[in-house]
């Protein structure tokens, strides 16, 4: 006699399956993206826990949505000071459990910086890039970090998450290039040539 799937497993994989067909509608922008698609495939399909249960490190490899925030007409991107990190970087969230990554932008753009998440109309509510990293510090764990880009004006920002954020900027692509990689995320310049070549 044949069981039927329970409906919290029927639920998990459909989750699975989303986020592999997001992970899929990358276009990886060099080899090491490419590389860290075919481990974030790789982790999605192999059944290991997707999200974090137990802040920071549990389990040791979970999901971020990151939001890239851009003001396409001045051709400048938002990066926030991020107070753990000790790294500038753009905002973003892990996502809870069960939660779709771009219910997580929309969640945590309002929270961390008090406005609307509007997609990029290029990029819509689909990942643009993607990143595998270890994080620093203590209790070192893995983020696989889906990276969306907003649309905002520089003005429409004007408070942010003091409990988390030392300070935010505007910045253009070339100021972000023309400023060591160690000072800020450890992705951000390649995430930055992929903007500007496919914008």
């Amino acid at each position: 006699m044949r069981h039927r799937a329970a409906p919290a497993d029927l639920h998990e994989a459909s989750l699975r399956d989303e986020l592999l067909t997001l992970v899929e509608s990358i276009d990886p922008w060099d080899d090491l993206e490419r590389r860290h698609v075919a481990v974030a495939t790789e982790w999605i399909t192999g059944g290991a826990p997707l999200y974090r249960l137990e802040p920071p490190d549990e389990p040791p490899m979970h999901l971020v949505s990151y939001f890239v925030v851009f003001d396409d007409r001045r051709g400048k991107l938002l990066l926030v000071d991020h107070r753990k990190a000790g790294l500038w970087l753009p905002p973003g969230g892990h996502v809870e459990p069960g939660e779709d990554p771009w219910s997580t932008v929309v969640r945590e753009c309002r929270e961390e910086l008090g406005i609307p998440a509007q997609a990029l109309p290029r990029t819509g509510r689909r990942p643009f890039f993607l990143t595998v990293t270890p994080t620093r510090g203590e209790r070192v764990h893995t983020d696989v970090s889906l990276w969306y880009v907003l649309r905002a004006d520089v003005g429409s920002v004007t408070v942010w998450n003091r409990d988390e954020f030392a300070g935010i900027r505007w910045v253009s692509p070339r100021q972000i290039l023309a400023e060591p990689g160690s000072t800020q995320d450890p992705h951000l310049h390649r995430f930055t040539h992929k903007l500007t070549a496919t914008h």
